[in-house]
């Protein structure tokens, strides 16, 4: 098909929906986006502006806006065109430009396959796509095209945006309720992910097509005839489920011959009541299955998905899975709530604060993480509140709440609101009393119990489960210790002052305050009253900054005073530096050495000293802040090391390294693996009493046949 063709094709899907003026816009943004990418290709061979017409294709079948559909057009005009955002500013003002600039932004990060780099990455790219809520219709339309496309790259390519694709945009099409664009991701990223699964599953399925053809049809015909007796409106579609939804019934250890419900019938009729009778004509003559049953009318899903789900046994001994639902549920159901934008002016704001509201969960999770590196909680927390199994209980009003499966009341405390939670005394669950500790069961209705005087509990953290009660939990007590060592600081600054007779303002001037906040890059007095409050420095070291240099003042929190007659071989530290064990020292997290390593103390003003391996390349010409340390005789502490393993890439060999570190006694922290075309690499955490142990362990590796390559890092 050739791009013009393509153009027309998108303006025929868009005619009956749209002004003559909107077209009039659309086609601006297509010569324009035209214009930008001429003479570029993709590696699929086929001229680049065909990738943004297929995505402005996908979108309209969502009904989104004019906006969306002009944006989409433009939206890799900055990445792989000759435009600039001021040129988009002058062609088609700021909203435009906003979204555009932010999925420029979006498709410039990349996802290693590891779990510490998947975290990074994704919490990069909700910071980016939270800003306006079509920018993620773009980007899921963009991937999905990408997808359908990716058979030009490389296989290593294909496998991480597969993976990425999996991790990040999946759960957001689920959150959305875009199952249109869901379903077909699933599928792809199961073919490049797991190609032989994928290539048996459809084996399978090919095998028995005419079989399953013939018991839907049957199955079909049997319930058209009974909506024409009784008069209901309708259409029915029948399909054999998803090839993903397939392999997650195997993967959860199911045979092929066991899996009896890959057989869905979706029936649309006109009106909410019909749908309940036409369940009730299904069920007199079709035996349902207990507990399949669910009314997602009568309690919608947070993403605004409604419909009847149930499953009989049809014809055969088959089970078919039935699905009943208006035109209006249908269209939510598949296209999600980007199909809303269709309403126009008269319910867009509307629109646009509940799609805010869906997108809370992947906020709080950004707002608990981005000042922290601990990814793999990161990635837990995402699998739980994001990708885990939900249950939905009431408020007193009858109002419906998601939640993960084991949440508890005050996490649902805290997704009514903040303040509730933080007030929260006691919760009814179904008119009965229970602990807060209480896991919510579907289907219960609950009431919480406030008190304005009351506070969190930092008991609430062992048992709450989704990361935004624990992340509103920790943020509050953050704050009300920040409040502890502000106040405990301007105390202790206070008694020093007075100890040496000085004035506060005489030592607190402008000019001197100024300084002090530029030494130490502060804001203002209460981070210097949090630095001391904290103990990060002395108040004697504060007030002598303020007169001399930085580089002059040494600070008793740098160098602790030794106390009187400590012996060398008395040690509670793993590090003496000079002839005493009790200085303030840490281990350098670049290198993290290991006893037995040679190593070097680096001074770190107001942070004690940082001890290196000697070779460490970030203590390289710093001789004037190195000191002479060393090992203490009889500690028993254990410490973090890196290393890698380059071995063949013919199967995954994890197991049998785990199984060697274990006859070692050596602990495997945590691991990652990259596969490349020929070799397989293995990053390992471990833990070791010393560097000897280290080294028994690396040299016991050689012994496996696989093996290409061993070091440390």
């Amino acid at each position: 098909m050739t791009k013009e063709d393509m153009f027309n094709q998108l303006l025929n899907k868009l005619k009956n929906n749209y002004s003559e003026e909107d077209l009039k816009d659309i086609k601006k943004a297509y010569q324009f986006a035209l214009e930008s990418h001429k003479g570029i290709k993709r590696l699929t061979g086929e001229e680049y502006i065909m990738h943004p017409l297929n995505v402005a294709v996908i979108l309209s079948d969502l009904h989104v806006d004019k906006t969306t559909i002009m944006a989409s057009l433009l939206h890799e005009v900055i990445n792989n065109g000759s435009t600039t955002e001021n040129d988009l500013l002058k062609n088609f003002g700021e909203e435009i430009t906003n979204i555009v600039q932010s999925i420029s932004t979006i498709n410039k990060l990349e996802l290693p396959d590891t779990k510490e780099s998947s975290a990074i990455y994704l919490r990069k790219v909700l910071v980016g796509m939270a800003e306006d809520v079509r920018v993620l219709f773009i980007k899921l339309a963009d991937r999905l095209h990408n997808m359908r496309t990716i058979w030009a790259v490389r296989p290593e390519k294909q496998k991480r945006k597969a993976n990425e694709t999996m991790t990040v945009l999946i759960p957001i099409a689920h959150r959305l309720g875009i199952y249109s664009i869901k379903s077909e991701l699933e599928d792809l990223c199961l073919k490049y992910l797991k190609p032989d699964v994928y290539r048996d599953i459809l084996k399978q399925l090919d095998a028995s097509v005419e079989e399953l053809d013939s018991v839907l049809e049957s199955m079909q015909e049997s319930i058209s005839e009974l909506m024409i007796e009784q008069g209901i409106n309708f259409s029915i579609k029948s399909r054999v489920k998803s090839v993903y939804s397939i392999y997650k019934k195997l993967d959860k250890g199911k045979k092929w011959s066991e899996i009896y419900d890959i057989l869905a019938l979706r029936l649309i009729v006109e009106k909410e009541s019909d749908c309940y009778l036409a369940i009730g004509l299904i069920h007199s003559k079709f035996h349902p299955l207990a507990k399949r049953f669910k009314d997602y009318i009568a309690m919608p899903k947070e993403n605004m998905y409604q419909s009847l789900h149930t499953g009989v046994f049809g014809s055969d001994g088959h089970i078919f899975e039935i699905q009943i639902r208006t035109h209006e549920m249908d269209e939510i159901a598949e296209k999600g709530i980007a199909s809303h934008w269709s309403y126009k002016e008269k319910g867009t704001k509307k629109i646009q604060s509940m799609m805010e509201q869906k997108l809370e969960i992947f906020r709080n999770m950004i707002d608990t993480y981005k000042e922290t590196d601990v990814s793999d909680d990161f990635l837990a927390n995402v699998n739980n509140d994001i990708l885990g199994e939900f249950i939905y209980v009431f408020t007193p009003s009858g109002d419906v709440v998601e939640l993960p499966l084991g949440s508890t009341p005050i996490d649902f405390a805290y997704r009514i609101h903040s303040k509730v939670g933080e007030t929260t005394v006691g919760a009814i669950v179904n008119d009965e009393i229970v602990p807060l500790s209480y896991e919510l069961q579907d289907g219960d209705a609950v009431k919480i119990n406030t008190n304005k005087n009351s506070t969190p509990s930092k008991e609430w953290l062992n048992f709450v489960k989704t990361s935004s009660a624990k992340s509103k939990i920790k943020s509050y007590f953050s704050k009300q210790d920040r409040l502890d060592y502000i106040s405990l600081g301007k105390n202790i600054l206070e008694k020093e002052l007075r100890k040496q007779h000085l004035s506060f303002n005489e030592i607190f001037n402008e000019e001197n305050l100024e300084k002090i906040k530029k030494d130490l890059k502060f804001n203002d007095l209460e981070d210097i009253y949090l630095a001391i409050g904290s103990f990060r420095y002395t108040a004697g070291f504060i007030i002598r900054l303020s007169k001399e240099e930085k580089h002059e003042v040494i600070d008793p929190l740098t160098l602790k005073a030794p106390k009187k007659n400590a012996l060398k071989n008395d040690n509670k530290n793993d590090i003496i530096v000079g002839d005493y064990s009790d200085i303030l020292v840490s281990l350098a997290k670049c290198c993290k050495p290991v006893k037995g390593d040679n190593i070097i103390g680096f001074i770190t003003k107001g942070e004690g000293i940082t001890v290196h391996k000697v070779d460490c390349p970030n203590i390289a010409d710093k001789d004037d802040r190195l000191i002479t340390v060393s090992w203490s005789d009889n500690n028993e502490n254990e410490y973090y090391t890196d290393i890698f393993i380059e071995a063949l890439n013919d199967k995954n060999y994890i197991t049998d390294i785990i199984n060697k570190a274990s006859s070692k006694n050596i602990n495997i922290v945590a691991f990652t693996t990259n596969e490349n075309t020929d070799i397989t690499i293995y990053n390992l955490t471990l833990k070791v009493k010393n560097v000897t142990e280290l080294n028994d362990f690396l040299n016991s590796l050689y012994s496996l046949n696989f093996i290409k390559k061993i070091g440390k890092k």
